[in-house]
């Protein structure tokens, strides 16, 4: 759990210090790859940890992912410039990428399905926990002992995280016979999921028809069909297309891709909100988003518990993309004027709706295939679990950026600014960026026009920044509207769920391991 909370910290907590990494070490036309460098190979690597601990045993492959992490951590604190920085950001992304499947997996090993509900609740609670304190514990350690601490903080406890690993965890190897790896596949894989990964990056500085972004999106698929190719042909694959032919394993899945699409909407957007309509600071608008980590905290610890005294889970997995559709459905009515205790409750029922999913499907995908694929299933459902939130920013933003587009204009003519302020307004991409940035607003504007006409635009400013704030507040709305319809996909796909219930799957996996 320490380990698992060590990398989902890590992948909040360089927000609030982004800005001063960048002005330290002149880096503002990369900056995003402080982030995607980090989520790229932590990505890529999950399913070949996966499967390498399948092969090799868990111990192993968790000390070596740790160390990797630690080397970055140190390298990244240690960056002068931020080419640098980068580099050493994909070192530590090599590390996590082992720490979150296989974290999970050990839970697989180490319980029965009928006590496996309770820790995998857990798990939920931990990446609740993290997202909450990352950006606070960011800023805190920018603004007193500086940047470069958030990533010397991980040295002791990830020396602790090794030291427990190392004395605790048994050394298993799973099968006595010559591991064989796949190679071709593991290489292919990855060829494939670079390419996806960075096009969906890029989409938030361009249109899908960039061949940077949908050109690499294209290249993508191409070469992940290739990889189904190369993989029905492997002896012993990296991702085992028979999983597939698993019913409940498929399902979970499609669930979980389609619900990380609807849920990773508010965790993004909803901030954004708080700085740019809210005034709120960064570390501020972390606190804001209280309401929706709290409802998940509490809806994956209880769920959890529930699994593991009644061993029935399908209620469960039906219920919670209906009341994240429900809390996305009230996120929809999302506006400038929206009191701060109504949206809370929005939130916190949203929160409630995504806490049991990321802990059932994973007691299902665990609970559905034999203990030997343990490591591989898990690690593939936190690799579509990632690529589906991937997705989701993507097609968020381009929704947020044309309901943008579209609304200020008409929010400009109903708050009676005249007509040659309105056309004067810039509508390029870049721009309406600038116009619905952070900080005070109608300074921001004011200073953008030039000297000769500031006189003749200060009166409509006021009218100006409210108009601005209610159209944000609308596209900020519209993007709910999005997740609602992966809740929805999400809930048909579960219908198809045929429960076994945790009692009786460990008598089959006993009769499977006697056999």
């Amino acid at each position: 759990m320490l380990g698992l909370f060590l990398a989902a910290l890590d992948q909040t907590v360089v927000g609030t210090a982004l800005p001063r990494i960048v002005t330290d070490l002149h880096g503002n036309d990369i900056y995003t790859w402080a982030f995607t460098a980090y989520l790229l190979t932590a990505t890529i690597s999950g399913p070949i940890y996966g499967k390498i601990s399948d092969l090799f045993g868990r111990r192993p492959v968790l000390l070596f992912a740790v160390v990797v992490f630690l080397v970055g951590s140190l390298l990244s604190g240690l960056s002068r410039e931020m080419l640098q920085l980068v580099g050493s950001r994909a070192l530590q992304g090599l590390g996590a990428g082992a720490l979150f499947p296989i974290a999970l997996a050990v839970i697989g090993d180490m319980y029965d399905p009928s006590e496996r509900g309770k820790y995998q609740g857990l798990v939920g609670a931990v990446f609740g926990l993290s997202s909450l304190i990352g950006p606070a514990i960011g800023g805190v350690i920018t603004d007193t002992i500086g940047w470069q601490w958030i990533f010397f903080v991980n040295l002791p406890v990830g020396a602790i995280v090794f030291a427990v690993i190392w004395r605790t965890l048994p050394s298993v190897r799973p099968s006595a016979t010559a591991p064989r790896i796949d190679y071709l596949g593991a290489s292919v894989l990855v060829a494939a999921l670079v390419p996806i990964l960075i096009g969906l990056t890029n989409k938030q500085f361009g249109s899908w028809t960039d061949p940077s972004v949908g050109g690499l999106i294209g290249a993508g698929l191409v070469i992940a069909a290739v990889l189904v190719w190369v993989e029905s042909r492997s002896v012993d694959p990296i991702i085992p297309l028979a999983l597939f032919r698993n019913r409940s394993f498929t399902i979970s899945v499609i669930a979980m891709f389609m619900a990380s699409m609807a849920f990773f909407t508010p965790i993004v957007f909803l901030p954004r909100w708080f700085q740019v309509v809210g005034g709120a600071s960064a570390t501020q608008s972390g606190y804001q988003i209280l309401a929706l980590l709290g409802g998940l905290i509490i809806s994956a610890t209880l769920s959890g518990q529930l699994v593991a005294r009644t061993g029935r889970y399908r209620e469960l997995a039906l219920g919670a993309p209906v009341v994240l559709a429900i809390g996305l459905f009230l996120l929809s009515n999302l506006r400038a004027d929206t009191p701060l205790p109504l949206l809370w409750s929005w939130m916190f029922v949203t929160g409630v709706g995504v806490g049991p999913i990321f802990s059932i499907f994973t007691l299902v995908v665990q609970g559905a295939v034999a203990p030997r694929q343990i490591g591989t299933a898990t690690s593939s459902l936190t690799l579509f679990q990632q690529i589906g939130g991937s997705v989701g920013l993507a097609v968020a933003g381009t929704v947020f950026g044309s309901r943008l587009a579209e609304e200020l204009p008409r929010q400009l003519a109903a708050a009676s600014v005249p007509s040659q302020i309105v056309d004067a307004l810039p509508r390029s991409g870049v721009a309406m960026q600038q116009l619905t940035g952070v900080g005070n607003l109608g300074q921001a504007i004011l200073a953008s026009a030039p000297a000769s006409a500031r006189a003749q635009l200060e009166p409509f400013v006021p009218a100006i920044v409210d108009a601005i704030h209610r159209a944000f507040s609308l596209a900020t709305a519209s993007t709910f509207v999005f997740g609602i319809v992966g809740a929805v996909v999400a809930v048909v796909v579960v219908l198809f769920l045929r429960e076994a219930p945790a009692k009786v799957l460990v008598q089959e996996l006993s009769g499977e391991e006697a056999a």
